[in-house]
C-alpha cells in the first residue's frame, strides 16, 4: 500500500480546495443517498484509471447486475479529512481513494458479514487492482468498501 511519503511525492501536498482534482464522468449511473450520480471529482492522475475501472466492472456485470449488486452505490471519493479515528490524512483527501456500497461494507466489517468478500464481488476487485488500485479488505480485512490507489 502506498505510504503518506509516497502519495505525497507523487500526487502533491493535499489542500481543501482539491486544486489537483478533475471531473470524469462515469460510464453508469451511481446513486448517492438515494440521488444519481453521474460525475465524480478525482485526482487529475488517476482520472485515467478510475474511468477503466468503472468501464471493465460495467462491462463485466452489466447495469442490472452492477445495480442488484450495489456497486452503483457511491459513498464518495474526494474529501479532505483525517483518517477515522487517525491523525493522517484520508487518501480521500488526494482524490485517489472511491467508496462503493458503505451500508452494506461498515468501516470495521470483516469478510464474515462484509457483501463485497462475498465470491460475485471478486471480478469487481480485480478489476480495482488490474488498474492499480488496492483493496482494503482484500489487503487488511476491514473497510471492504475502500479502493486507492497502490502506488
Amino acid at each position: 500500500m502506498i505510504t503518506i511519503a509516497q502519495l505525497n511525492a507523487k500526487y502533491g501536498v493535499p489542500n481543501e480546495q482539491g486544486t489537483y482534482l478533475t471531473t470524469i464522468v462515469l460510464p453508469y449511473p451511481f446513486v448517492y443517498d438515494g440521488k444519481p450520480v453521474s460525475k465524480m471529482r478525482c485526482h487529475k492522475l488517476v482520472a485515467d484509471k478510475f474511468l477503466a475501472v468503472f468501464n471493465d466492472i460495467l462491462a463485466h456485470y452489466g447495469l442490472a447486475e452492477i445495480q442488484r449488486l450495489g456497486i452503483d452505490k457511491y459513498g464518495g471519493c474526494f474529501n479532505y479529512r483525517k483518517m477515522r479515528g487517525g491523525t493522517q490524512l484520508s487518501r480521500h483527501s488526494w482524490g485517489v481513494a472511491v467508496d462503493l456500497d458503505p451500508q452494506r461494507n461498515l468501516l470495521k466489517e470483516t469478510s464474515a458479514t462484509a457483501r463485497f468478500a462475498r465470491p460475485e464481488y471478486k471480478p469487481m476487485i480485480d478489476i480495482f487492482y488490474k488498474h492499480g488500485f488496492v483493496s482494503l479488505g482484500r489487503e487488511k480485512n476491514y473497510d471492504w468498501m475502500h479502493f486507492e490507489i497502490g502506488s
